[in-house]
C-alpha cells in the first residue's frame, strides 16, 4: 500500500514540476516576444543601440526563438557590422522551425556573402532559401546576380592564376638562364686559367731549354769544336814556305804540262814530209 502510495506521489510531483516548466516557458516566450516588439520599434526609428539590447534580451529569454536572432541579425546588417549579422543568422536557420523562418535565414545569409564579396558561398545560401520558398523572386533574382558573380570571380582567378604560373614559368627560365650564364663564365674561366697555366709552363720549359741547351746545338758544338780542334793539330806551313798539299798540286800540274808537250811532239813526227803535186817544166 505504501508502494502505491509513493508512486501516486512521485507521479503528482513530476507533473507538477512539468507544469511549472511549461508555464515559466511560456512566460519566457511571452516575455522574449515583447521584448522583440520594443526592439522593433526601436529599430524602426534607427535607435538600433537600444534595438539591440532589447533583442540580446529577448534571446536571453528564450534562445530558441529564431525571430530573435534573426531580427537583431539585421540590426547588425543595418549598421554595416556583417559579420556579427552573419553568426545571428545562422543561429536563426539552426533554431528556425518553420520553412519559411529558414527560408528568410538563407536569404539574409545569402545577402551579407554578398556584401563580404563570397559569391560563391552566396549561391549556396540563396539555393537553401529556395529550397524553402521556391516562389519567392527576390530570392531567385539574387540567385542569379550570386551565380553570375561567382562566375566572374572565377574567370579572373583563373587569369590570375595562368597569369602567376606565366610569371613563376618566366622567373624559373630567368634563373636557368642566370644558371647557364654562370656556367659559361666559369668554363670561359676555367679555360682562361688553363691557357694562361699553359703559357706558364711553355715558359718555364723554354726557360728551362735555355738554361740546359739545345742537345743538337750542343751537339754541333761539339763537333765545331772537334774539327777545330783537329785543324789546330794539322801542321801549318811557316811564312814563305808552300805547303805540302800545295807543292803536290804543284807538281801534278807540272806533270800534266810535260804530257801535253810531249803528245804535241810525237803528232809532228807522225806526219811526214809534204808531198808535191806540181809537174816540173
Amino acid at each position: 500500500m505504501k508502494r502505491i502510495i509513493l508512486y501516486i506521489l512521485a507521479i503528482y510531483t513530476v507533473n507538477a514540476f512539468s507544469q511549472n516548466d511549461e508555464k515559466q516557458q511560456l512566460k519566457d516566450l511571452e516575455q522574449a516576444k515583447g521584448l522583440v516588439y520594443q526592439a522593433n520599434q526601436l529599430a524602426s526609428n534607427d535607435n538600433y543601440i537600444d534595438a539591440e539590447m532589447e533583442y540580446r534580451k529577448a534571446i536571453s529569454k528564450e534562445p530558441n526563438m529564431a525571430v530573435g536572432n534573426y531580427n537583431l541579425a539585421n540590426s547588425y546588417y543595418e549598421k554595416g557590422n556583417f559579420d556579427e549579422a552573419f553568426y545571428r543568422l545562422q543561429q536563426a536557420a539552426k533554431v528556425a522551425k518553420t520553412k519559411e523562418e529558414k527560408h528568410k535565414a538563407y536569404h539574409n545569409i545569402g545577402n551579407v556573402l554578398m556584401q563580404n564579396k563570397k559569391c560563391k558561398e552566396a549561391v549556396e545560401a540563396f539555393k537553401n532559401a529556395l529550397r524553402n520558398n521556391p516562389t519567392d523572386e527576390e530570392t531567385r533574382y539574387n540567385f542569379a546576380l550570386a551565380k553570375q558573380c561567382a562566375e566572374d570571380q572565377q574567370d579572373q582567378q583563373d587569369q590570375e592564376d595562368e597569369k602567376k604560373d606565366q610569371n613563376d614559368q618566366n622567373d624559373e627560365n630567368k634563373d636557368q638562364d642566370d644558371k647557364n650564364e654562370d656556367q659559361k663564365e666559369n668554363e670561359d674561366e676555367n679555360k682562361e686559367d688553363q691557357k694562361d697555366k699553359g703559357d706558364q709552363d711553355k715558359k718555364e720549359g723554354d726557360d728551362e731549354k735555355d738554361d740546359e741547351g739545345d742537345p743538337k746545338d750542343e751537339k754541333d758544338k761539339d763537333g765545331n769544336q772537334e774539327n777545330k780542334d783537329k785543324d789546330q793539330k794539322k801542321p801549318q806551313p811557316k811564312p814563305g814556305q808552300l805547303s805540302p798539299q800545295q807543292i803536290k798540286n804543284l807538281l801534278e800540274a807540272m806533270n800534266n804540262q810535260e804530257e801535253k808537250v810531249q803528245e804535241k811532239i810525237n803528232a809532228e813526227k807522225t806526219k811526214g814530209a809534204k808531198v808535191r803535186s806540181e809537174k816540173d817544166w
